[in-house]
């Protein structure tokens, strides 16, 4: 299956820059066995980078309103994204547009997990804001695990 991780965001916008900081913590941690592409507030290369792949794995900063480093998790490849939760987009093209846009080319892998981390600080400067590190490197170790040894789906 070819599969490849997508970081997205923008890493001097503070909490925009989540995705890239999961991509690139995967990309050390599991070296060249893992597909992993940093994305930054373009989203027409989502679309490119979606394309010719079994599985995607996107990884965004989100702002909904929940506490700062809530993780959502969505199947993109199933259902659209929820518009509000992607609105306050840094992006050119936002994500769930891209995804959608990939959708209508035909060019949208059969599997698209979206994790979206509530984000606290967008302003300009570098790092993440306490919550959302910590959920930040809890969603790493829990994409490696899955990723090195993903779970069973057959059920008797």
């Amino acid at each position: 299956m070819r599969q490849r991780v997508l970081g997205i965001g923008n890493g001097a916008r503070r909490d925009d820059g989540v995705g890239v900081w999961v991509a690139q913590a995967l990309a050390a941690r599991l070296g060249d066995s893992l597909d992993v592409r940093v994305l930054g507030d373009d989203g027409f290369q989502l679309v490119d980078a979606l394309g010719g792949i079994d599985a995607a794995l996107l990884i965004d900063a989100v702002q909904s309103g929940a506490p700062p480093g809530t993780v959502h998790r969505f199947d993109a490849a199933r259902e659209p994204l929820p518009p509000a939760l992607l609105r306050c987009s840094t992006h050119l093209l936002g994500v769930a547009e891209a995804v959608e846009l990939a959708r209508a080319l035909g060019q949208l892998p059969a599997r698209v997990a979206v994790y979206g981390i509530e984000g606290a600080d967008f302003g300009l400067g570098e790092g993440l804001s306490a919550p959302v590190a910590a959920a930040a490197a809890g969603l790493v170790e829990e994409l490696a695990t899955n990723l090195t040894d993903p779970p069973c789906t057959n059920t008797p």
